[in-house]
């Protein structure tokens, strides 16, 4: 059975090249372009994780990881930004967040995160 996966970014590039890798490693993954169709497609299936950026219109990846989580304590959540403010990091992890990765992508990295966050 594969893993379900959550990829949300308003840059349909990376929804494209992130869905495009992870279903190549067998996952089946969905994707959105803000928080609030993340939030919405969350509600409507399991998913065993969650990527999300945390700038991004109609509602932002800490509010989405908090309302997320008001829901579901056990689904790793990966931030995926480049953002860089302090703050906003303690923020975003705060909401809940399992892990925070940089942008640009380091691909081999991140699928690591997210294989040891699923096993």
């Amino acid at each position: 059975m594969k893993n379900k996966m959550l990829i949300v970014d308003d840059e349909e590039d990376i929804l494209i090249f992130l869905s495009y890798h992870f279903n190549k490693n067998g996952f089946d993954v969905t994707t959105a372009l803000d928080g609030a169709i993340g939030l919405s497609e969350f509600e409507k299936k399991k998913f065993d994780i969650v990527i999300t950026d945390i700038r991004m219109p109609n509602m932002d990846g800490i509010e989405m990881c908090g309302e997320i989580k008001k829901q579901d304590t056990t689904t790793p959540i990966i931030f995926l930004t480049a953002v860089t403010d302090d703050y906003k990091i303690l923020h975003a992890m705060r909401t809940g967040a399992s892990q925070f990765v940089d942008k640009p992508i380091k691909l081999d990295e991140l699928t690591d995160i997210v294989n040891s966050l699923i096993n």
